[in-house]
């Protein structure tokens, strides 16, 4: 059995390896890359889902194997010199590189903001995921690995990333890293 102290630690290093990978730029496999600078702002945003539990296990009716809806998320704290703010959901563990489950933007950029699992609110864009979809795309392990681990990020932008419905996560990502001004973060895991 393993210690508090080592899983905790493990939790951290997985929820900002994630940040890290979607925050800090793109290899040439079109997903993002570990390379650069962890740093992305100077405020931390508060993200929460009524729907997760952060270090929590992912609802199955959130993955392929479930209905493949889309969880809700909250978030508070978003900086007055923010103009949108978008959400980047992401699996590191995934066996190609990190997957990009998610890629929405242009979402209001109020102190206090939502997504629910329905509609977006009016003029938020989405990006294509990393199936080739555009949208959200549900979490699908493969049979029989370890559980992996969905990082839901949002990121408060100083200005707009201008990117159209659709435009790959490769270029989001970078896009979304040069203006983040603040970020926040949950991690929920699955495995089949």
């Amino acid at each position: 059995m393993q210690c508090v102290s080592e899983i905790a630690g493990r939790r951290v290093r997985i929820a900002g390896a994630l940040v890290l990978l979607l925050v800090t730029g793109c290899g040439s496999s079109g997903t993002p890359s570990d390379s650069g600078s962890s740093e992305v702002g100077t405020a931390a945003l508060a993200l929460a889902s009524p729907d997760l539990r952060n270090e929590g296990t992912l609802p199955r009716r959130f993955t392929c194997d479930g209905g493949g809806a889309r969880p809700g998320l909250s978030w508070a704290g978003v900086p007055a010199q923010a103009v949108e703010v978008a959400v980047l959901v992401g699996d590191p563990d995934a066996p190609g590189g990190t997957f990009v489950h998610w890629a929405v933007w242009n979402l209001p950029h109020t102190a206090k903001g939502s997504v629910s699992s329905g509609a977006l609110p009016a003029g938020a864009v989405e990006g294509a995921n990393s199936g080739g979809g555009t949208g959200w795309t549900p979490p699908c392990p493969p049979m029989g690995a370890k559980p992996h681990h969905y990082v839901f990020g949002v990121y408060a932008l100083r200005k707009r990333i201008g990117l159209q419905a659709g435009a790959d996560p490769s270029r989001v990502v970078p896009a979304v890293r040069a203006v983040a001004i603040a970020s926040g973060s949950l991690t929920a895991s699955y495995g089949r």
